[in-house]
């Protein structure tokens, strides 16, 4: 009777583990068709496409500096453009922009940065051209001396009423300390977006981040390189390459993360829009949201001058710099520094990524636009002045950051266990095939056991 259930158990060890080297099969099949790459995931490393933010600009090129004085996106998203006459009004208004009249050009406004820039550098100030209000406002931070700011208002007044003085909270600073973070022994920075030059892969981050030659690394032992930053400027613009150590991103380089092991994927390059609802993401921070002020901004950092960077309300804090900002998966430009904090808000510049782009001769590392996703390509002969479907069409307040997508970190340090167990690999099927033949081999070895015992039985009482 102890026989026939041994026999039974036997059985039905083989019989479960059979069962469970097809199904360990079935899984690892599935689980390798659904992780296959498609054919043509590569084809948009080269095509990233261009997106038209605000066609109102096309309407400012068109009339010009003379008759304009910038354009800027209502809180419905639609284009309005600042004009001087009655005539540009009415060709603004034909082409389904609405018109708003101003009282000093954009050649006016031009003017009065250029004198400004001319003065004595005060570190701890900006200016930027105001097109909502038509002013140049200029900002000086806590550092900033009494009469630094006397001398400053001097110049400011013998240029006009249109240029607006302002004292602002906290320091203008970059924010060194993915947007994935970067360390080096100068500090900590975040990610940018990745590009490449059609045979090397790189990082486009924050210029203040760190010299030629700097070497970073994905963690705070040196142990995980990432690469070393092989151009560079800074001051006068904010941006930098960091070529990879192994030459490629590899996969998911389309994708800027945005924290909660969750990222969103690039599609294409834009210039950003005053009025324009944006998003960035850094390695101290996050996720953080706000709206673009000003374009051709000024900023006096201690360490030089940077000029013809995004003014956002969006905040950030050291460590966040050289993140992307970005709307709808349009890349618009890497953070450059800024005043405040994120508890009691403030001011962050960014560097626009199309000039970095156009200056480092690189190109984004995008991946192909969804159906019915937001966001229109110009036309090869440029933006023409109308209101075709662009993102000036999103209202603000509906505008998200892109299409959302899982995301790993820069050194790949995804754990042994945590793959193995993931549902979407290999694992879990690889898993349950080496059970299976860890129960079949067991069954054999307990079976030989019991026969060795057995003859050893039988001829121990034949030869007793």
């Amino acid at each position: 009777m102890r026989h026939a259930r041994r026999r039974i158990v036997r059985r039905v060890t083989r019989l479960a583990a059979v069962g469970g080297l097809l199904l360990g099969g079935t899984m690892v099949t599935q689980a390798a068709m659904a992780t296959e790459t498609p054919a043509t995931s590569a084809t948009p490393r080269t095509a990233p496409e261009s997106v038209v933010t605000n066609p109102g600009a096309a309407l400012v090129k068109k009339l010009g500096t003379a008759r304009t004085a910038g354009t800027w996106l209502d809180d419905e998203g639609r284009p309005v453009v600042a004009v001087t006459d009655d005539e540009s009004a009415a060709t603004v208004r034909k082409a389904g922009a609405r018109p708003k009249l101003v009282d000093h050009s954009m050649n006016e406004l031009k003017s009065a940065a250029a004198t400004l820039r001319s003065a004595p550098r005060v570190p701890g100030t900006a200016w930027v051209t105001d097109y909502r209000t038509n002013e140049v406002i200029v900002q000086a931070d806590s550092t900033v001396s009494a009469s630094d700011w006397a001398s400053l208002t001097k110049t400011a007044t013998g240029i006009g009423s249109y240029v607006r003085m302002e004292r602002t909270a906290g320091t203008f600073t970059t924010r060194l300390n993915g947007a994935q973070p970067i360390l080096s022994t100068g500090g900590r920075c975040s990610a940018g977006f990745n590009v490449t030059n059609g045979t090397n892969d790189f990082i486009l981050t924050a210029g203040h981040c760190g010299p030629n030659g700097s070497t970073w690394f994905a963690d705070n032992t040196a142990q995980q390189q990432v690469g070393q930053t092989v151009q560079q400027s800074f001051p006068v613009n904010d941006f930098s390459l960091v070529q990879y150590a192994s030459g490629k991103a590899g996969n998911g380089a389309d994708v800027v993360a945005i924290g909660n092991g969750n990222g969103v994927r690039i599609t294409g390059t834009g210039d950003a829009a005053v009025g324009q609802r944006v998003f960035r993401s850094g390695s101290t921070t996050g996720l953080k949201d706000g709206q673009v002020t000003g374009l051709d901004a000024t900023v006096n950092y201690p360490e030089g001058t940077v000029s013809g960077l995004i003014e956002t309300n969006v905040c950030a804090e050291p460590g966040d710099s050289g993140g992307p900002m970005f709307s709808e998966g349009i890349a618009l430009g890497i953070t450059s520094g800024g005043s405040g904090d994120c508890t009691t808000g403030g001011t962050t510049f960014f560097q626009p990524v199309t000039r970095a782009l156009a200056q480092l001769g690189v190109t984004l590392i995008v991946s192909a636009p969804g159906n019915g996703q937001a966001g229109g390509t110009a036309p090869s002969g440029g933006p023409q002045p109308s209101l075709s479907p662009t993102q000036a069409a999103i209202a603000p307040g509906s505008t998200s950051p892109g299409s959302t997508t899982p995301v790993t970190g820069i050194g790949g340090g995804t754990s042994l266990a945590a793959r193995l167990t993931d549902p979407n690999t290999i694992g879990p099927g690889l898993l349950v095939i080496g059970g299976s033949l860890i129960a079949l081999v067991a069954t054999r070895y307990f079976r030989a056991e019991q026969d060795r015992r057995a003859y050893r039985d039988y001829y121990s009482a034949t030869w007793g």
